[in-house]
């Protein structure tokens, strides 16, 4: 069985195309949104659009939310899609086939290049290099939210970090287990921040959890 995670926060313009989409892809038998503390319809058009709503009354952040999303999914398969992805989530299915047909037991979606993003790429760099010092291995985009993997990396793993250190966390996690990992180009698209202050404010935080979830990583410790 396969169960889609799907962590959103006042994504109301975007989560009905998302959810569509996630549910259209072959082998996907649950879409589970995660509203996390959404101040917006968010809850109710995923709801509308066919997901299993859970409904946070505070923010958890998107390592939290994954974790509580994680106790109500049922598949031992995991797909994590973002919930701005609208239409485009339906190229989670190049991430689901190497998974099912046993060729990797994590993949990681690689978006195409679109011109600059909002930020500067400290935050990417950061990740990058931190999963090179501490497991040997460099990905291309080790910030990405769209991942499928089996369920007991997860169990093993102790579900995801907090935060925006959930795929850092999880990448460090996996490969020092001996999982294998493979990035797979998908054509999505998503939502960007902006060089605005808001942006910034965003990026400060990714930037922040990632350096706790390396610490917390340094010296084999997970």
């Amino acid at each position: 069985m396969v169960s889609v995670l799907m962590p959103a926060f006042n994504e109301a313009s975007r989560i009905e195309a998302s959810v569509s989409a996630a549910l259209a892809i072959p082998g996907v038998d649950e879409v589970v949104v995660i509203d996390d503390g959404s101040a917006d319809q968010t809850g109710d058009l995923a709801a509308k659009a066919g997901a299993v709503v859970i409904r946070l009354t505070k923010n958890a952040g998107k390592g939290g939310a994954l974790n509580v999303g994680l106790t109500k999914a049922r598949g031992d398969v995991i797909l994590t899609l973002d919930a701005d992805l609208g239409a485009s989530a339906l190229e989670g299915v190049k991430l689901l086939g190497p998974v099912l047909e046993g060729e990797a037991h994590m993949t990681v979606g690689v978006f195409p290049r679109r011109g600059k993003g909002g930020g500067f790429g400290l935050a990417k760099g950061l990740a990058r290099q931190g999963i090179l010092l501490l497991t040997g291995q460099q990905l291309r985009e080790p910030l990405s939210g769209q991942r499928c993997l089996l369920r007991e990396i997860l169990v093993r793993c102790n579900g995801f970090a907090e935060g925006f250190g959930a795929e850092v966390g999880l990448t460090i996690d996996a490969l020092r287990l001996g999982y294998r990992i493979l990035e797979v180009e998908v054509d999505m698209d998503h939502a960007r921040t902006g060089r605005n202050l808001a942006g910034f404010r965003h990026r400060g935080r990714q930037f922040w959890h990632i350096c706790l979830a390396l610490a917390a990583r340094v010296g084999g410790r997970m």
